[in-house]
């Protein structure tokens, strides 16, 4: 089953089922972005709108985009915002779906799904203001090295998404090409235990 298929099936279950990633990753990016102003926001990954509905109280406008038709819907029923335009998109292909230029650009567990990360920081870069900010909320390359990916379970049994591993250098190194540097990096751990494996790395890139 591939990426968009798996998240169409699990858009009915998403928002209820036991969710550590979803629910620290959404902790980790209202702190990581608390400080940073921003007026219009690109949120690719939107899913059922668990951030969106966060971003359209910072921002003045915001495109939100997510590759599975199901989850975006959950997303439309909880937001009727004039502020928030919905698109389904694909991000592997070139971008056509920006509404102008942005002051942030936010990835929620997304870039564990693509290989070529290469591709998405020039299509970011291009879709930026000057000094403008990209969030990149993932599970912790740590995560993945143990074995970690997001999965659901069916009636069938666990569906386990198809995934990549990116090192934390793969994204510093990749941005860097296309003109975005490190303006933060944090990692989140499971009830604030610094003592075990982090559960979501945050990297905060800046235009320059």
């Amino acid at each position: 089953m591939d990426t968009k298929q798996a998240y169409n099936l699990w858009a009915s279950q998403y928002d209820t089922n036991d969710n550590k990633t979803r629910d620290l990753e959404a902790h980790a990016l209202r702190e990581s972005l608390a400080d940073i102003q921003f007026k219009t926001c690109l949120e690719v990954g939107c899913g059922t709108g668990k951030n969106t509905l966060w971003f359209q109280e910072r921002a003045d406008y915001i495109t939100a985009i997510d590759l599975s038709e199901e989850m975006m819907a959950k997303a439309r029923q909880k937001i009727s915002s004039s502020r928030v335009l919905f698109k389904q998109a694909d991000i592997t292909k070139e971008w056509t779906f920006q509404d102008g230029l942005y002051d942030l650009v936010s990835f929620s567990l997304v870039l564990e799904h693509i290989d070529d990360l290469d591709h998405i920081f020039d299509q970011v870069a291009k879709s930026m203001h000057p000094n403008g900010h990209v969030y990149i909320g993932e599970l912790h390359p740590f995560k993945q090295y143990v074995g970690s990916k997001a999965r659901f379970d069916t009636e069938n049994g666990t569906e386990v998404l198809e995934c990549f591993n990116h090192h934390i250098s793969d994204f510093i190194q990749s941005a860097k090409k296309y003109g975005l540097v490190v303006a933060d990096i944090n990692e989140y751990f499971d009830d604030d235990n610094r003592n075990g494996i982090p559960r979501i790395l945050t990297i905060i890139l800046k235009k320059v």
